[in-house]
């Protein structure tokens, strides 16, 4: 299956603690069915120092499941299903179904 959600994409939070929250994909990870959204699902780590960095309590990003991100339509700025079609020089391209704008550039 063609991936709906890839790294650079902006999408929205549709459920769960952070909805409502937009960010842009910083990582994917199709075996877990998973992204990282930056600014989105913040966790408090604690991190012990190694000679690259200092110790202490470290906030990062955590994975989201795929299923609670929706892209943010290009158009006006609100969520939107995806879906794909082949254009006239013959690529594959995903499209958002609210407008009709094409995602991938």
């Amino acid at each position: 299956m063609a991936a709906r959600i890839r790294k650079g994409d902006r999408v929205m939070v549709i459920a769960g603690r952070d909805k409502g929250k937009v960010g842009e994909v910083l990582k994917v990870m199709p075996k877990e069915n998973r992204a990282i959204v930056k600014g989105v699902n913040i966790v408090k780590r604690h991190q012990r120092p190694t000679q690259a960095q200092a110790g202490g309590i470290v906030e990062k990003e955590a994975p989201v499941h795929l299923s609670n991100l929706a892209h943010v339509d290009p158009k006006d700025n609100k969520p939107t299903r995806v879906g794909f079609k082949v254009l006239d020089d013959g690529r594959k391209v995903r499209y958002a179904k609210r407008s009709g704008e094409v995602i991938d550039v």
